[in-house]
């Protein structure tokens, strides 16, 4: 059933006409429930709300799977006014971001420059950039240009994600930067020669790269509302005398609000992922499709006052 369910909803989110009813709706009635809002600039005040109550966060601009250039530049310009007002604002946020809305899936030396400039933004800023893992596919160029950037910028991170049979070398052979990282299960349909299947399987190989990450030093973002992953978190920090400094728990904004305020409370860092932009139809039913009690927990937060 978990399956069939996955697979429902990953094929709304790849609906055109669905998508496009979405944009022209312009989101507004998911502003400040499960998206900040249509730009970063209508985003701010739910930032701050969310500052406020002790939360960190980071944003994205939704959309990828970028075919033209002009496009890439202005998510490019785009980008670094939201850092630029990220710290005008003096928020507690982060900026992540996928490189196919940069040029991936155009030209190499595009992406390299589009993200050259936005990286010289954040290092000025102090504003750490995630970039987003895709699907499987880029997994590699993803990972080739967080190698690249790394060497000489200190505000950029990237995600591994737990469903991939590949993910626990790609985390051994990331060890040699220290990296910030964001473990995440993962959200899109692959094969099973890529991936696991099963997700008792994805979840024990998401346990041992959380302890594989926190045991080498990383600092470590663990973005799941998964109560039992977050549990062995919790055990393996104490276990393993681990601070809560070196790593944090990453939710998405409109889920599990009760949770992320109770995790602030005991003392560990919370951080919402904030998304923005007219394109969130298809990022809500991944959101759907990557684990059944999202459905309850989004819905919950669409209807909150």
């Amino acid at each position: 059933m978990e399956a069939i369910t996955r697979d429902f909803f990953l094929f709304l989110s790849k609906n055109n006409l669905l998508n496009n009813i979405a944009k022209k709706s312009g989101g507004n009635f998911a502003a400040g429930k499960i998206i900040g809002g249509t730009d970063f600039q209508s985003s701010i005040k739910f930032i701050k709300q969310l500052n406020n109550s002790g939360l960190s966060v980071t944003v994205d601009h939704l959309g990828e799977f970028v075919d033209s250039k002009e496009v890439t530049q202005e998510r490019t310009a785009e980008c670094i006014e939201t850092i630029e007002m990220i710290s005008r604002e003096k928020l507690d946020s982060q900026v992540s971001l996928k490189m196919t809305s940069l040029g991936l899936d155009i030209d190499h030396k595009l992406v390299i420059e589009n993200m050259t400039k936005i990286l010289d933004t954040a290092e000025k800023h102090k504003v750490m950039v995630t970039i987003d893992m895709e699907d499987e596919v880029r997994c590699q160029a993803t990972i080739d240009i967080f190698r690249q950037f790394k060497e000489k910028y200190s505000c950029i991170s990237t995600v591994l994600q737990a469903y991939l049979f590949r993910t626990e070398k790609d985390l051994e052979d990331l060890g040699q930067y220290k990296p910030f990282l964001r473990l995440v299960k993962g959200a899109y349909k692959e094969s099973p020669e890529v991936a696991f299947p099963e997700k008792n399987d994805v979840d024990e190989n998401y346990k041992k790269l959380i302890k594989q990450s926190l045991l080498n030093g990383n600092y470590t973002a663990i973005a799941s509302h998964d109560d039992k992953i977050i549990e062995y978190t919790k055990e393996l920090a104490k276990k393993y005398d681990i601070p809560n400094t070196q790593f944090e728990f990453q939710m998405l904004y409109g889920m599990r609000n009760k949770t992320q305020y109770e995790l602030v409370k005991q003392g560990y860092k919370m951080r919402v992922y904030v998304p923005y932009g007219l394109d969130w139809y298809g990022y809500f039913m991944r959101r759907l499709a990557e684990r059944p009690s999202n459905i309850a927990f989004a819905f919950k937060g669409m209807v909150r006052s």
